[in-house]
């Protein structure tokens, strides 16, 4: 079985080391340099990959992957595509061989972030383990592997895990005009659509934002629950953001009413009631929150669904419900997740000293 990784790259020289060490349970590593001014190129090659320098122009994310693919060896059995901030946990390539049976393509978990005790709060499975010679990679942006050959079959492997150490200061300005073109070259595409709404709402040009999710919504393909609550989110977001609150509370209840199951729509109408201080909403939305158990294995979830913040504002709720006892036990329960948070624990001495004193 020959297993193969790779890769694009520029300018992700801190990065290197830590990834090939990861990455070397393969038989062999082949990058695509597409551009790096630092000294990337230099540090691949000197641990052994294979690396090619190509600049693109105009550049596109599946562009360079397909760039990337090329340079794998066409006996390979199986391809292994990963980002440089990325990191296979040890065993993977074992986990692999014993469960694989001849599929297309892998599942696997994908830690898209992880605290800073490196547990995983966001995580979810991804799809980038695959045969050779049966795909390509499509769309400018958060590009997906398309199987071009009509006989895709599919094998989740959960053991395998992946973690995602991404690099806080690095740009993403390219992400809003290839999204555009994106979905100008193919407007039916949902995935897509969603995700040009959501990159108008982080340029705070919220008007596109909503008009470009309630084109999602309405799109045929627009099917999956947690991705049409998500755009309800990020439309009621937008609303909240341009202070039409109405309108905003509105598409939280459509969020909430699509996806019953999902914290997020529950935490964010809250987050939004607190805000205008309406504490009897806050107390209500974060418990029907807390009724949710298990989080889901989707990149739609909000770190702020399951860390400390439903206890936190449901601590401040109670406090200004005068539940000074139901308060305190929020607040325990905040700090079990954050107990390095200090104003969490002002505001437990701050109750704990009400009630002595009542």
């Amino acid at each position: 079985m020959k297993i193969i990784v790779y890769a694009i790259s520029k300018n992700e020289s801190k990065f290197v080391s830590r990834w090939v060490e990861s990455m070397q349970e393969a038989d062999e590593i082949y990058v695509l340099d597409t551009g790096s001014t630092d000294d990337t190129k230099e540090k691949l090659e000197s641990l052994g990959v294979h690396v090619k320098q190509v600049i693109i122009d105009p550049w596109r994310f599946d562009t360079a992957r397909n760039l990337a693919l090329d340079m794998v060896p066409l006996d390979a059995t199986l391809c292994v595509s990963t980002d440089l901030d990325e990191v296979f946990e040890l065993g993977w390539r074992k986990k692999l061989e014993d469960a694989y049976q001849g599929e297309s393509r892998i599942i696997y978990t994908y830690n898209w972030h992880l605290d800073e005790n490196n547990k995983p709060d966001v995580s979810f499975y991804l799809d980038k383990i695959h045969t050779r010679n049966d795909y390509k990679w499509t769309h400018p942006v958060h590009e997906v592997l398309t199987n071009i050959n009509q006989n895709e079959t599919r094998k989740l492997i959960k053991e395998i895990v992946l973690n995602h150490y991404p690099d806080s200061s690095k740009s993403r300005s390219n992400y809003l005009p290839l999204l555009e073109l994106s979905v100008k070259e193919d407007p039916e595409d949902d995935r897509n659509m969603h995700y040009l709404g959501r990159e108008y709402m982080y340029y705070k040009r919220y008007n596109e934002a909503i008009d470009t999710l309630i084109c999602h919504l309405n799109l045929k393909r627009a099917t999956w629950r947690d991705e049409r609550c998500a755009s309800m989110r990020f439309i009621a977001r937008s609303y909240k953001n341009l202070k039409r609150y109405d309108e905003a509370i509105l598409w939280y209840e459509k969020a909430i009413e699509e996806a019953p199951y999902l914290r997020d729509p529950y935490v964010e109408l809250a987050i939004l009631h607190y805000e205008k201080e309406n504490y009897d909403q806050v107390y209500f939305y974060l418990k029907q929150a807390l009724k949710i158990k298990k989080q889901k294995k989707t990149y739609i979830n909000e770190i702020f669904s399951w860390n400390e913040t439903i206890y936190d504002l449901l601590s401040i709720a109670c406090f200004n419900k005068n539940l000074l006892p139901e308060s305190l036990f929020y607040i325990e329960e905040a700090l079990k997740i954050n107990p390095l948070n200090e104003r969490i624990k002002r505001n437990q001495k701050l109750v704990e000293n009400m009630l002595n004193n009542n």
